[in-house]
C-alpha cells in the first residue's frame, strides 16, 4: 500500500517551545539576578581559558587574519568574527576548563553552554544595528535568552537521558540555541519551529569522546561546536530553508525512532509551564574545575587533607559513597592519557585534594600529574553507590550531589566518614556561594586585563539595573582586549 505523502502539523513539541521562546515574559527577578551571575561567571572562565594553549590553538577565524566588518568581537581576545563562528570561540572559551555552570538530572549538561551563541548573535546584531542607525538589543535581551536557553535545556534534561542512548548532552545545547537564537535574530514563532526541526535532524553527537577508553579533549569544545551549528541553523532558517515538522515523530525516520527507542520526550511540568525554574535552581561551579558529580567529593578531601597529608604513604583504602550517575560517568581506573580523562576521574580528583589539599585547573596538567604518589593513591580509591544519594540526587525538592569519602590506614586507623550533600554552588547554599562566585569572577579578570577595565567591567556586571540596559556591544567592548599585543599565555602547573 502506497504512504499517503501528507505533511503533518509541527510536532507539539516543537510548536510548545517555539511558542515558550517568542510569547512568553519572564517576570522573575531572582532569574535575572541569576542570570546576571551566570554571565559573570561565564565571561570569568572564558577568560581564564585564554590561559591554556590547547584551548587558544583553536580560538580566531577559520582563515588566519580575516576580521569581519561589524561582526562579534570575542572577550579577551582582539578577534571580530562572522556570528557561527564567533559562537564557537565564545562557546569553546567558556567550557573549556569544566568550571562553568551545571544541571544535573536525567542527563547533564551545562546550559550556560549556549551563551557562546546567544552573546555572539546579540552583539553581531547591536553591530549592524549602529550601523543602520537603528536601536541595538541590551543585555536584558542577552539575560532573557539566557534564562529561556536554561530552561529549554534543563527540563528537556529532567526526565530525558539522552547519555543512556549514547548521545552527548551537547544536543540539548544544540536545541536550545537555535531556539533562542533565531528569535534574537528576528525569527517569527514558524521560523523558531523550523529551526528547531533542524537541530533535531541534525547528526548528534556521541559520547565517545567523554568516555573511557577514548576520552579527550572534544569535550571540551563539543558545547561551541553545538551553539554555533544553532546558530548557523537559525541563519539558513532566516534565509527561507524549509523545516520538518515530523522530525521528532516520524515513524521510522524521526528522532525518537532513530535515537530514542521509539520513546517520546517526558516532561516534569507541561511546556505551558515553563519559565525561569532551570535558572533559578542552576549549580554553579564556584571552587573547583572538576566534573560536578565530584564536587562534594573534593570538599570532603580537603576536609581530611590535614588529618592525611603526612601519612599518604600509610593509606591502606579510601572509601567514596556516591550517587549511580557519578559512577557512570567518572568512575575510572587504569592510565590516564590527557587532562580531559583526568578531570572526569574521581579518583584522581579525590587523590590530588587528599595530597594537596586544592583542586586547580592546573592540577589537571602533565606536570602535577606526573607525581607518584596521585596514581599510587588513586590505585587505593574505590566507589560505591549509596542508594540514598542517588534518590535525593532526583528528588526535585533537593536535587543533591552527595558524596561520603573515609580513609582507612594500614595500621588499622580509620578516620570519621566526611559527608557533604549540597556543594558551595548549589541553590541551597547561595548565600555563601555568590560572594565567592564574585570573587572568582574578579580573580579571572585579572588574568587578562589592565586594573582600570577590570574594575569598569565588574562595577557594570555588579549593577543588575545599569547592565540591563547596557547596548550588548557596548558590554562587549569593555571585554576585548585593548592592547596592541594579546596576553597570555601561561600554565602548566
Amino acid at each position: 500500500m502506497p504512504i499517503l505523502n501528507i505533511r503533518p502539523q509541527p510536532d507539539q513539541v516543537l510548536a510548545d517551545i517555539a511558542d515558550y521562546v517568542a510569547n512568553r515574559d519572564i517576570h522573575s527577578s531572582l532569574a535575572y539576578d541569576t542570570a546576571r551571575n551566570c554571565l559573570m561567571d561565564s565571561i570569568g572562565c572564558a577568560v581564564e581559558a585564554l590561559t591554556y594553549p590547547a584551548c587558544v590553538k583553536l580560538l580566531g577565524p577559520l582563515v588566519a587574519d580575516t576580521t569581519v566588518p561589524n561582526g562579534a568581537k570575542i572577550p579577551g581576545t582582539r578577534f571580530q568574527l562572522d556570528p557561527v563562528q564567533a559562537a564557537f570561540n565564545i562557546g569553546t572559551m567558556i567550557r573549556w576548563l569544566d568550571f562553568n555552570d551545571t544541571w544535573l538530572a536525567a542527563e547533564w549538561g551545562h546550559p550556560s553552554d549556549n551563551l557562546g551563541g546567544i552573546l555572539a548573535v546579540a552583539d553581531w546584531r547591536a553591530r549592524n544595528s549602529v550601523t543602520a542607525g537603528t536601536k541595538p538589543p541590551t543585555m536584558r535581551d542577552v539575560l532573557t535568552a539566557m534564562v529561556k536557553a536554561h530552561e529549554i535545556q534543563g527540563c528537556l534534561a529532567l526526565e530525558n537521558s539522552f547519555n543512556k542512548v549514547g548521545l552527548d548532552h551537547v544536543v540539548l545545547v544544540k536545541a536550545a540555541s537555535v531556539a533562542v537564537v533565531t528569535h534574537l535574530l528576528g525569527g517569527s514563532r514558524d521560523q523558531i519551529i523550523d529551526a528547531l526541526s533542524q537541530a533535531w535532524v541534525d547528526g548528534q553527537p556521541l559520547r565517545t569522546y567523554r568516555h573511557v577508553p577514548n576520552t579527550g579533549s572534544r569535550k571540551s569544545w563539543a558545547a561551541g561546536d553545538a551553539t554555533s551549528r544553532a546558530v548557523w541553523l537559525a541563519l539558513i532558517t532566516l534565509k527561507g530553508e524549509m523545516g520538518y515538522p515530523s522530525a521528532l515523530t516520524a515513524k521510522t525516520w524521526g528522532f525518537y525512532d532513530v535515537f530514542f527507542k521509539g520513546q517520546p520526550f517526558r516532561f516534569q511540568r507541561p511546556i505551558e509551564q515553563w519559565g525561569s525554574y532551570v535558572m533559578e535552581n542552576v549549580l554553579f561551579k564556584i571552587s573547583f574545575p572538576a566534573e560536578f558529580h565530584s564536587q562534594t567529593a573534593v570538599e570532603c578531601a580537603i576536609q581530611l587533607h590535614s588529618r592525611v597529608r603526612e601519612r599518604i604513604d600509610e593509606v591502606e583504602q579510601v572509601t567514596i559513597r556516591t550517587h549511580e550517575a557519578a559512577i557512570r560517568i567518572i568512575d575510572k581506573k587504569g592510565p590516564l592519557h590527557n587532562p580531559a580523562d583526568r578531570d572526569h576521574c574521581i579518583q584522581y580528583i579525590v587523590a590530588v585534594s587528599l595530597i594537596f589539599g586544592r583542586l586547580t585547573a592546573a592540577d589537571y596538567e602533565d606536570v602535577v600529574a606526573s607525581d607518584p604518589r596521585i596514581d599510587k593513591l588513586r590505585a587505593k580509591i574505590i566507589c560505591v553507590e549509596n542508594v540514598q544519594f542517588t534518590h535525593d540526587y532526583h528528588d526535585p525538592k533537593k536535587r543533591s550531589i552527595a558524596n561520603g569519602v573515609t580513609v582507612e590506614f594500614r595500621n588499622g586507623d580509620k578516620l570519621d566518614e566526611v559527608v557533604v550533600e549540597y556543594p558551595i554552588g548549589h541553590r541551597f547554599r547561595r548565600r555563601e556561594g555568590i560572594p565567592l562566585l564574585e570573587e572568582k569572577f574578579r580573580t579571572n579578570l585579572a588574568l587578562c586585563f589592565p586594573a582600570p577595565q577590570q574594575q569598569a567591567i565588574i562595577d557594570l556586571c555588579l549593577d543588575q539595573e545599569r547592565l540591563e540596559a547596557t547596548p550588548v556591544n557596548e558590554f562587549v567592548d569593555m571585554c576585548v582586549i585593548k592592547t596592541a599585543v594579546p596576553p597570555l599565555v601561561k600554565v602548566s602547573a
